[in-house]
């Protein structure tokens, strides 16, 4: 679980801090949308050559622990 979470990367100079994968100017939050639209991880993968099935697990696995660290408000559509 935690070589997972090491793809997760956060640096100010790269997409302004956003958490990214692997340094790449790749969001998560990118790729969660993507996910929740409905996008398979094949079409993802293909979209995003640079990315693996690793880092998709990532994204998920990240998620997950900030939903626990912490209480997080949902906002009305």
């Amino acid at each position: 679980m935690q070589e997972l979470l090491k793809r997760i990367t956060v640096n100010p100079a790269v997409m302004t801090g956003l958490p990214c994968i692997r340094g790449l100017r790749i969001p998560v939050t990118t790729i969660l949308g993507l996910l929740a639209s409905g996008a398979t991880e094949a079409e993802i993968l293909a979209d995003y050559p640079d990315l693996e099935a690793d880092d998709l697990k990532a994204c998920l696995l990240y998620a997950t622990w900030l939903t626990r660290a912490r209480e997080v408000e949902l906002q009305p559509a």
